[in-house]
């Protein structure tokens, strides 16, 4: 799940990530691409069959409290459903009255301990050095996570 559009940076004691992307949907995926990837093994994350689809379709105050909500709830279905996922596809982030709106598709299946290997156990997503970021060329968001 390492992709030249992620960068792991140092933190002494959680794990912090910056992910571009050329939309707002985009640097999304990527960033439940990089919390995926602190947690599964990479051979295991490329062997992720899309097998159960879950659609996601969150509102909040702001684009940090989206990004927040977003990989909190792709936690919460890893944890309590037990679901692996491999793909993520953010199909519209809108700016609406009184905040921001989230639709999305995310793509994976069972967890298999005999065959899923798992790297970093993620707690929480934070609020601590979030980052997002308009660019010339797209949108920078960065994300620590508490493990």
């Amino acid at each position: 799940m390492r992709t030249p559009h992620i960068e792991y940076l140092d933190h002494p004691a959680d794990v912090k990530f910056r992910v571009r992307g050329r939309t707002i949907e985009e640097a999304f995926e990527y960033a439940a691409r990089a919390m995926f990837g602190v947690m599964i093994d990479p051979d295991t994350a490329a062997t992720i069959e899309p097998i159960r689809t879950i659609e996601i379709d969150l509102s909040a105050d702001d684009c940090k409290d989206l990004l927040y909500d977003f990989l909190s709830e792709l936690l919460y279905l890893f944890e309590v459903e037990e679901i692996v996922f491999g793909r993520f596809d953010v199909g519209q982030i809108d700016q609406v009255e009184g905040g921001y709106h989230l639709r999305a598709q995310v793509s994976g299946e069972p967890i298999d301990r005999g065959r899923h290997r798992f790297g970093v156990g993620v707690k929480a997503v934070t609020f601590h050095d979030m980052v997002i970021e308009r660019m010339d060329d797209g949108y920078t968001v960065q994300v620590l996570v508490d493990t």
